[in-house]
């Protein structure tokens, strides 16, 4: 159905007839693992039935987060409408949420926590964007998150689910696979929602299953933390700085000259 997704990306695999969305069953009845929910299930049925409609450009992002993200992530356990009724600090789901990205505030679509604790974002694009090979997206999600903070974040538009390390430093030019862990093709979702659910489920996060992830990708090679990255680029900075006045400054051009050759 959606194999084209799925082509050329090592962490995408093809979905077989025995994980087609048609087997209704809930989670935990396949052969041992945990199949998709019937409510996620019925989504996959829908977008591939009206999958043209979906993928025109007018489809825009506020409707795909109503008609299938936020079904999608309340399969998952998540409170997205708090209807428990906690206090600001304590919802499940905070949406649009306010980070600082340098100096700008940004509005991540979702930002899941536990108790005050921010856990992961979840980025939100219409599924007219190619998620797999456009870098803007990744780009976007993968700044918010690291100015956040915060371990791993999800992008998708329903179609498209990807997961990032984002303790990986962003760069406008990287390629959208960099740093990206997980790739799922949403007719893949029945025979991977363990992958999804086992990770990024309430259930599975208050066990610790996300911060085990989490940390399972911590050591990969271009993996840095935000204070130790920042406090590198304020030596260059500081460098640049003592240059730039070095060379207005011809009686401190000797010094600094020495300063280097010591250094």
């Amino acid at each position: 159905m959606h194999a084209d997704l799925a082509a050329s990306d090592p962490t995408c695999k093809l979905a077989g007839e025995p994980g087609a969305a048609a087997d209704r069953r809930p989670w935990g009845t396949a052969g041992g693992r945990m199949g998709a929910p019937d409510a996620v299930l019925e989504l996959v049925e829908r977008f591939e039935r009206n999958r043209e409609q979906y993928l025109n450009p007018a489809y825009n992002e506020t409707q795909v987060r109503r008609e299938f993200l936020d079904p999608f992530f309340t399969a998952l356990g998540w409170d997205l409408d708090n209807k428990a009724g906690y206090a600001q600090q304590y919802k499940d789901v905070v949406h649009e949420d306010a980070i600082k990205v340098g100096i700008e505030t940004r509005a991540p679509d979702y930002s899941f926590h536990v108790g005050s604790q921010r856990k992961f974002f979840v980025e939100a694009k219409k599924p007219a964007v190619n998620l797999r090979d456009d870098p803007a997206p990744a780009y976007q999600l993968r700044r918010y998150a690291w100015s956040g903070k915060l371990p791993l974040s999800i992008l998708t538009d329903f179609q498209e689910f990807a997961v990032y390390n984002c303790r990986v430093k962003p760069a406008a030019s990287d390629k959208p696979s960099v740093a990206r862990t997980l790739y799922i093709a949403y007719d893949q979702y029945d025979e991977r929602w363990d992958e999804i659910a086992g990770v990024f489920g309430k259930e599975a996060v208050y066990r610790g299953s996300f911060d085990k992830y989490a940390e399972s990708t911590k050591a990969k090679k271009g993996t840095a933390e935000v204070d130790k990255a920042f406090l590198g680029e304020i030596e260059t900075w500081r460098d640049d700085l003592a240059r730039n006045i070095a060379l207005r400054n011809p009686s401190l051009r000797t010094r600094f000259r020495m300063k280097v050759a010591v250094s």
